[in-house]
């Protein structure tokens, strides 16, 4: 083997171990369930590096790229088949947009709102997706839920739905197509446990916090929205995009999503709740 391959190499073993959680990085919480987990998984996972917001431009090609290089779109994007439209990195950045297909932009899939915009929730790479413009806008700062099927009032060109949700007459929620929803439910996940020590006091924020979360720092969901969240972790498990995900986050914040990384810490987390 020349040198310039055993480089190579190198570089490739470095980077994966890098990329890596080491094998002690969960120990403190190896015997631990409920609430305890919990907080241990904070405290774990609590020091991260921040980036700027303007930066997250660039670490989106880092976090976000499918295999080909483009933008990968969970608002856009459709598994299997020939997607609607398709974003190139930096040229398609918004930008001003009048429908689906013009630009994509970084979504806070837990609204910046719900925290009143403050930081390091605002720039945390582990909530924070490019979608299109048009969809993350219609979208809003409503929460993610199931729509009753006889109220729709608009859907995507992926087949994203917002509308009433299921169980209600008034509650707006924007449905994600199923190849995405744990994605989604592993994200809320995360922020309910990285941020345990704020959370609680985010429930009055928004009419839409006021719905879904019910004022604790342990549970953090209401019922019925945490129903709604295990129903999508178990229906959707984690998949190779998010796991690539986390290790490249994990390059750039030095922190990660527990709940990739080990589903069984919902669980023991929640489903005993």
């Amino acid at each position: 083997m020349n040198k310039y391959l055993l480089l190579v190499v190198g570089i490739i073993v470095c980077n994966i171990i890098y990329a890596q959680p080491t094998p002690d990085y969960y120990k403190s919480a190896e015997s631990l369930n409920g609430q305890e987990l919990k907080t241990a998984l904070f405290d774990i996972i609590k020091t991260s590096t921040a980036v700027s917001y303007k930066k997250l431009w660039d670490k989106f090609t880092l976090s976000d790229a499918k295999p080909d290089g483009t933008v990968w779109d969970m608002y856009s994007d459709t598994p299997d088949e020939t997607p609607p439209y398709v974003y190139k990195f930096k040229d398609d950045q918004c930008g001003n947009y009048k429908t689906e297909g013009d630009c994509y932009n970084r979504e806070h899939s837990f609204p910046a709102s719900w925290f009143n915009k403050a930081k390091p929730m605002y720039t945390d790479l582990f909530h924070i997706y490019p979608t299109d413009g048009y969809v993350n806008s219609k979208r809003s700062n409503y929460p993610f839920g199931e729509v009753d099927s006889l109220k729709i009032t608009w859907k995507s060109e992926n087949g994203s739905l917002l509308g009433i949700r299921e169980g209600s007459s008034t509650d707006i929620v924007f449905e994600p197509i199923d190849e995405y929803k744990g994605d989604f439910a592993r994200t809320y996940f995360y922020m309910a446990t990285r941020y345990q020590n704020l959370i609680g006091a985010w429930k009055n924020n928004t009419s839409s916090t006021e719905i879904i979360l019910d004022g604790s720092s342990y549970i953090v969901f209401e019922e019925w929205y945490l129903d709604i969240l295990l129903k999508w972790h178990k229906e959707d498990p984690v998949s190779e995009k998010e796991i690539t995900r986390n290790n490249e986050v994990f390059k750039i914040q030095h922190s990660r999503n527990p709940f990739i990384d080990s589903t069984q810490f919902v669980s023991r987390i929640w489903s005993e709740k």
